[in-house]
């Protein structure tokens, strides 16, 4: 996934394709809180959805694409703040990724494919496509900070929120603890303070100029 090339199944359609889509994703979902990554199966997903296993080949073509579509219809429900100042957003950003993890089975989604990716290099690309994505979406917040004057202008987006999003993960996938308000606030401050003191700012080492 990228943000010049849409993954299939990630289009919204209306209608009865709409209703097959949300069909075939819910029982992704549930195949994933239930089996986890290396269990899930075209076949399974299509005896679960009610959906003709060749529907889904036609529209997701892979499991890869089952689960990339998956977690794009789940984190659009967090949506992109757009306070008018860089703290602001990242406060609201942290608490909207507290609300999510606040839901065990998005909690047990994200769980399954990581674990996934550590074995499985199709479950680690797909992983990695989509926190690329994520990134470059949430990043368009810091830009219009850039614009504002708020942060140094060769400020890097991408790096700012995951920063900010980095302890969220920390805590469910490490040390597996829950995520509080403190969490929340202590992850948005830090972000803040470090991005405006140019902590995010793109550089070129000595060491590479001479190379």
């Amino acid at each position: 996934m990228s943000t010049t090339q849409r993954p299939p199944g990630r289009t919204r359609p209306g209608g009865r394709t709409a209703r097959t889509r949300t069909a075939v994703l819910d029982a992704v979902f549930d195949e994933l809180g239930e089996t986890g990554f290396a269990a899930l199966s075209m076949e399974r997903v299509a005896q679960r959805s009610g959906v003709h296993q060749a529907t889904i080949y036609r529209r997701w073509r892979t499991v890869e694409g089952l689960v990339c579509a998956l977690l794009t219809e789940r984190s659009a429900g967090i949506p992109l703040p757009d306070t008018g100042s860089l703290c602001g957003d990242l406060r609201a950003l942290a608490r909207s990724i507290k609300g999510f993890f606040e839901d065990g089975r998005n909690q047990a989604m994200i769980e399954a494919v990581v674990s996934a990716a550590a074995r499985d290099p199709r479950a680690e690309e797909v992983l990695r496509d989509f926190f690329t994505d994520r990134l470059a979406v949430a990043g368009a917040m810091v830009r219009r900070s850039v614009d504002r004057g708020e942060l140094p202008a060769d400020t890097d987006a991408e790096a700012v929120v995951a920063a900010l999003g980095a302890p969220f993960y920390y805590r469910i996938l490490v040390v597996r603890q829950p995520i509080d308000a403190c969490l929340v606030e202590s992850a948005a401050i830090a972000t803040y303070t470090a991005a405006k003191a140019g902590a995010y700012v793109r550089t070129v080492s000595s060491a590479a100029r001479t190379d």
